[in-house]
């Protein structure tokens, strides 16, 4: 299985070349931005980063202090305003509650347990929760997405509804836990997504289609 995954890895990579993500200027900001992109594309993300930026909330203690109605209002671009706030509220309300509003504080202990700890996080699913591993925390935690059911799904290494753990453990369990390569695999993945394997797969130029059932 190591050998497969890494010949898809190989011929994103020849393909795309590195993808430079997650676009961001600190490892706070992906954190924000890994719940803001929750159900909205990632223009509508990058509007909201700009506003947060020019309003001086991009900070822990911005995001503290800022009053949830004017948050809300300040994210607008990224849809689900107002569950979103309280989201980024509870998020740094659990970084100062358990970290002191630190990041690095809150990276340098065992990321499997900080993953768990993220997880009950309200608003913080599995993908969110590995966004800010892998990104923001530089750990090796295997980001699984739609792009990656879909991709993976047409090449027969899983089923359609197979779930996220199930998914991520492929990863986890067949490839050196290297942060730069799950990085760069999951970036790959969502490149190579928007690009052919579209809901609607476009399969001329696709350069897996040699291994792909779709």
């Amino acid at each position: 299985m190591r050998d497969r995954l890494m010949a898809v890895y190989d011929q994103l990579f020849a393909a795309y070349g590195p993808r430079h993500w997650w676009p961001a200027d600190t490892p706070f900001e992906v954190c924000v931005g890994a719940i803001l992109t929750q159900n909205t594309n990632w223009g509508n993300v990058e509007k909201a980063i700009v506003r947060l930026k020019a309003a001086g909330l991009l900070s822990p203690e911005g995001l503290r202090d800022v009053p949830v109605a004017e948050l809300a209002e300040t994210i607008r671009p990224a849809g689900y305003y107002n569950v979103k706030s309280a989201r980024l509220k509870d998020f740094v309300g659990f970084l100062f509650g358990r970290f002191g509003g630190s990041l690095e504080r809150m990276f340098a202990g065992e990321w499997r347990e900080l993953r768990r700890e993220l997880l009950g996080v309200r608003g913080i699913g599995r993908e969110t929760a590995d966004s800010i591993l892998l990104y923001a925390g530089g750990k090796p935690s295997f980001v699984v997405d739609a792009y990656t059911k879909r991709l993976f799904s047409a090449l027969g290494l899983v089923a359609p509804t197979t779930d996220y753990e199930t998914v991520r453990a492929l990863f986890m369990d067949n490839l050196p836990e290297d942060t730069t390569l799950f990085n760069e695999y999951h970036a790959l993945i969502v490149e190579h997504c928007k690009r052919h394997c579209t809901t609607r797969p476009r399969c001329g130029e696709c350069g897996l289609h040699l291994l792909c059932r779709a």
